[in-house]
């Protein structure tokens, strides 16, 4: 019968009918009584099954085959890794990178876009770079990024403490993985009016501070 797509590479995985090189092999399956026979026997049941002989355990002695359809066998291999690759949240590291002496308002704008980083998933890669006789500030770079990482404790955590690459030093930090839950929440909850409580006066709302509106420097120039 025919076998799957000949553009499948899983259908190479297993030796199947006319490519079992045995001279006897060993059959299993639940509907089959264990027993050792010939190859070419083993295939004539097979094919009266309308199934496939498959190899299953090529290094035993004999190899041990079932009889199962191929092809639907393919099908169900190749469904169910798509489905696990489905599950599998894509996780990308985004970059920032700093200066050995980045000033305040530089840091404080990083440092917002890192949050929305780790809140959205995903990681954040971030580096001091230094370029000539700035490596005199190397201490100065750690301090810098371990700062970093305290300031977004709360959105994530270090995964790896500052290592120095060539001219680079860098921090991973990892999202928590109950941002999303928590920013969920606090939007339902913003969105809902507050209960009037009898004889209670209303709090004066109070005008939120703005925000730094500069632009984004991914970088300083040395």
């Amino acid at each position: 019968m025919k076998i799957g797509n000949k553009n499948d590479k899983m259908k190479f995985q297993y030796r199947v009918n006319g490519q079992i090189r045995a001279r006897e092999v060993r059959i299993v399956g639940d509907d089959v009584e264990s027993v050792v026979m010939p190859t070419s026997k083993a295939l004539q049941m097979a094919e009266q099954k309308g199934l496939d002989l498959v190899e299953i355990s090529p290094n035993a002695q004999p190899p041990v085959c079932r009889m199962i359809d191929y092809s639907k066998f393919l099908y169900q291999q190749k469904k169910r890794q798509k489905e696990l690759k489905a599950k599998q949240v894509k996780v990308e590291v985004k970059e920032i990178r700093f200066g050995p002496q980045t000033d305040e308002h530089d840091y404080n704008f990083k440092l917002k876009h890192a949050k929305e980083f780790l809140s959205d998933g995903d990681k954040v890669k971030a580096y001091v770079f230094f370029r000539g006789r700035s490596i005199l500030f190397k201490e100065q770079g750690e301090v810098l990024l371990l700062r970093f990482a305290n300031d977004l404790e709360e959105y994530g955590k270090v995964e790896q403490m500052p290592v120095l690459e060539g001219k680079r030093m860098i921090i991973f930090i990892a999202p928590k993985k109950s941002n999303a839950k928590r920013e969920e929440t606090t939007a339902t909850e913003s969105a809902e009016p507050a209960a009037a409580v009898p004889g209670k006066k209303k709090a004066p709302k109070q005008n939120s501070p703005k925000e730094y509106k500069g632009p984004f420097v991914e970088g300083e120039d040395f």
